[in-house]
């Protein structure tokens, strides 16, 4: 059995991002990153994942003083995954200028004995033979994934594969029309729930979500934020929430999944309102439940 409840592999990044409101560079991201920051609030998760020479050691700091154990995290030659991109507008949708793989072009995951066995795993956005072969490696009780359109355009059959072993699919509205080839996205819901065993969480950005789970669906919308700074890392932080959520119940019941997605809408505000992680970085539990009782009171009547 595994020293830990959740477990991800994701990437860890050097970003730098253009918006309306400023410019970084060479900012701490990625999808491992976003997701385990966000998991902290619940439990102690733990990353697997690969970064550069490069890559600054207060980065790694950060992480392991919020809990985050980086036992998984290979240091390469070379030099850390970098992404570059621009929101311009309702900064719905980042324009890519710039994506050098660097060391995550040769990762192949070395898994760690204690993380094996975990209650959760969850497969952030990679390349599907590699979620396979980790999921394979890890063998949790219950594992959720997350996937883009370039994996359903050139590996569909693998992340197929994927889907079909998991428990959960966490996947954003345009990637789920992609998939599934409709418009409808309470077709392209039932049409995922169905293979499988998996439970189907999709992403709407602004307009909230909607889990499909035991023939129901549940839609919720997003915290009334009117602060975007910056939506890098919004749809990891939100699977990180609601993943860090259910690990601390060891639960994938209809009502803790229903709470979960919750916290991961009001941790996902937080991370919006500053660049990188700058807009959960000192934010307590507290401070989670304050605008959870908001959201509620923005559906109830």
């Amino acid at each position: 059995m595994s020293e830990y409840s959740l477990v991800s592999l994701g990437t860890m990044a050097l970003d730098s991002v253009e918006t309306p409101y400023g410019r970084v560079e060479n900012t701490l991201g990625g999808s491992g990153t976003f997701f385990s920051v966000a998991a902290s609030f619940f439990c102690k998760p733990a990353i697997v994942s690969v970064v550069g020479a490069d890559f600054p050691k207060e980065h790694l700091n950060y992480l392991t003083n919020l809990g985050i154990n980086i036992e998984g995290v290979e240091i390469a030659d070379g030099k850390t995954f970098h992404w570059e991109g621009k929101y311009e507008g309702e900064m719905n949708n980042a324009e890519t200028l710039k994506t050098d793989l660097n060391v995550l072009a040769s990762f192949s995951p070395k898994i760690p004995k204690s993380y094996r066995g975990c209650n959760f795993l969850f497969l952030a956005n990679i390349d599907p033979e590699i979620q396979l072969k980790v999921l394979d490696d890890i063998k949790p009780k219950y594992c959720l994934c997350d996937t883009m359109n370039f994996w359903i355009k050139s590996k569909k059959e693998s992340l197929t594969q994927v889907f079909e072993k998991v428990d959960g699919i966490i996947i954003n509205e345009a990637e789920a029309r992609d998939y599934c080839g409709t418009k409808n996205l309470i077709a392209a819901g039932k049409k995922l729930c169905g293979i499988g065993k998996s439970k189907v969480i999709i992403k709407k950005g602004e307009h909230g979500c909607l889990l499909f789970m035991d023939d129901e669906v549940t839609a919720l919308p997003a915290y009334p934020t009117s602060k975007v700074v910056d939506p890098t890392g919004a749809g990891d932080s939100f699977a990180g929430g609601a993943c860090g959520y259910l690990a601390s119940k060891n639960s994938v019941d209809i009502q803790d999944f229903k709470r979960a997605i919750a916290y991961g809408t009001v941790i996902a505000s937080h991370m919006v309102e500053d660049f990188s992680l700058g807009g959960i970085n000192g934010k307590t539990m507290e401070d989670i439940e304050v605008r959870l009782n908001e959201l509620r009171q923005t559906i109830s009547f």
